[in-house]
């Protein structure tokens, strides 16, 4: 008798899972030290629908779905599966019971297949060996039943961000979870990847599997959502079905506060470049260019735009302006000064910050304190040392006064940043790299992940550095965002600029389609 696919051995057809009671979640509440994450909140979920969990960076969001995941124990209240109180001791408890996990920064082995991703650590290394075609065969039942289109043989490493994705779900399918909690699903999504997940997860719905979705895209929420809670300070504010809500009250709900329309734009007299990129070309480690003869310029009082499906080119060309990557070929100009091999800090001397996409991988140096990270910058030109002797009480001040001019909570100077939460992470890099007043800033994805009143506000400092006469590359998976702050965009495909626009006139429909390399999209040729 074939045995179970949770089973070390197993080769057999996934297993489908038992049909999933509703979840509830009653009186959660978990607290670290002095911070409260989660106070006295109820939350359930039903089978056959999409529940999308709102709230503000650090409201307690990823803290409850981690108590419902086995990642964290609560301190007070229960969880209970179709009525029965339940108790996890880990994700893999969870997942025995039907509860899989999504996380945004996706646990995949890169130079496994998607075959050996799928069945890691349920089928034993041995078995996988001696019957790999049967494992195999397996995994792609699995992604047919479940509408994947993925081939069991590829390499992770060769495949797209949504396709890498789609691997994350069909892991926890194959083992037979009906409840799955996706942080941040579309984050690192173009518009036609995003549908094409919406897709699944209407799919996963019809067939009666419970989806969870923690977001902070309030478009996307209008557009899936059956229904919706909302956390505020660690404490449930609301829940609503679908047809009782709109971008506007969930915003209200989320912030507390009503968020007002962005300033409109002044005209700045100024007609100087001060960012030139001119043929710039970037090799991989096997000597591919990932930016392939790459020509743009922003000038004082501009935002230019960078759209593109993640992975073709923007990620390097960040790398490439911030000095982290050399270029092969090419030039870089900030204010007419050739800057093109030049180190970070002296990138930073000639007035060009950079706010990285990774915060967490070269944006921050998360073991150090939320003051020292603000100070990194500043420590190496001298402007925090006196006799070779760090002036930490100058240190802690300037910390105080940025972190209460960019609301970071809590505002410690003295907490370890890698305790905050991703929106206040970003908050702190923002606040080190305006404080400098650049000329120019390269801001990569400088919104992804934050909540939309945290949102809002960074997007009214990048518009402040305009408005100043500086000058803004900005790069982002959001279009909305884009079309909203740009003056002009461009579109990166395969390393190259695709398309060229002045944003006046350009659509979402239009910039998706240019993502794509479809020929309705305008080429940069006959942009007037």
């Amino acid at each position: 008798m074939p045995r179970a696919a949770n089973d070390p051995g197993a080769v057999s057809s996934p297993r489908l899972g038992a049909p999933l009671g509703g979840i509830e979640l009653r009186g959660i509440t978990k607290t670290f030290g002095a911070t409260v994450a989660n106070f006295d909140v109820d939350f359930d979920l039903r089978p056959g629908e999409i529940h999308a969990l709102l709230g503000e960076n650090g409201a307690g969001k990823t803290t409850l779905m981690s108590i419902l995941f086995g990642l964290v124990a609560p301190d007070e209240g229960e969880i209970l599966l179709g009525g029965e109180p339940v108790s996890f001791a880990s994700p893999h408890d969870a997942l025995q019971r039907g509860i899989g996990m999504v996380h945004q920064h996706f646990m995949l082995v890169p130079k496994f297949t998607v075959a050996e991703n799928v069945v890691l650590g349920s089928v034993s290394p041995w078995n996988m060996a001696l019957r790999r075609a049967a494992i195999e065969r397996s995994v792609a039942e699995a992604s047919e039943r479940f509408g994947m289109a993925i081939h069991p043989r590829q390499r992770i490493r060769d495949l797209p961000i949504d396709v890498q994705q789609r691997v994350e779900i069909l892991k926890l399918l194959y083992r037979g979870a009906r409840a799955l909690i996706l942080d941040e699903p579309t984050s690192t999504l173009g518009p036609a990847q995003i549908e094409r997940l919406f897709g699944i997860l209407r799919d996963l719905r019809e067939s009666g599997h419970a989806v969870v979705i923690v977001t902070h895209k309030l478009a996307e929420v209008m557009q899936i959502a059956d229904r919706v809670t909302v956390l505020k300070g660690g404490r449930k504010t609301m829940t609503v079905e679908r047809g009782s809500f709109d971008e506007h009250s969930l915003a209200l709900a989320m912030t507390g506060r009503e968020l007002q329309e962005l300033p409109p734009r002044t005209q700045v007299e100024e007609d100087r470049p001060l960012l030139e990129v001119r043929n710039l070309r970037t090799q991989d480690r096997r000597g591919h260019d990932v930016v392939a003869g790459v020509s743009f310029t922003v000038r004082a009082g501009e935002i230019l735009g960078v759209a593109g499906v993640e992975g073709n080119g923007q990620s390097e060309l960040v790398e490439t302006l911030a000095g982290v990557l050399h270029p092969s070929e090419g030039e870089v100009l900030v204010d007419g000064v050739d800057v093109t091999r030049a180190h970070p800090s002296s990138l930073h001397e000639h007035g060009l910050s950079a706010i990285p996409e990774d915060r967490q991988g070269w944006g921050l140096v998360l073991d150090m304190s939320v003051a020292e990270n603000l100070a990194l910058a500043g420590v190496p030109e001298g402007r925090f040392t006196r006799y070779g002797l760090l002036r930490r009480r100058a240190i802690h001040s300037q910390a105080r006064k940025l972190l209460e001019q960019y609301d970071v909570r809590p505002p410690d100077p003295d907490l370890r940043v890698g305790s905050l939460s991703g929106g206040n992470q970003q908050k702190v890099v923002l606040a080190r790299e305006l404080a400098r007043q650049p000329k120019v800033l390269v801001a990569a994805q400088p919104t992804q992940g934050l909540d939309v009143g945290a949102a809002d506000y960074v997007q009214r400092c990048l518009l402040d550095v305009r408005e100043r006469g500086g000058a803004v590359l900005l790069v982002s998976n959001d279009l909305d965002e884009l079309l909203k702050l740009s003056d002009s965009l461009i579109v990166l495909l395969r390393g190259r600029v695709n398309y060229e626009a002045p944003v006046a006139g350009v659509s979402i429909r239009t910039l998706a389609l240019a993502m794509a390399g479809t020929e309705t999209a305008k080429p940069v040729a006959e942009v007037a």
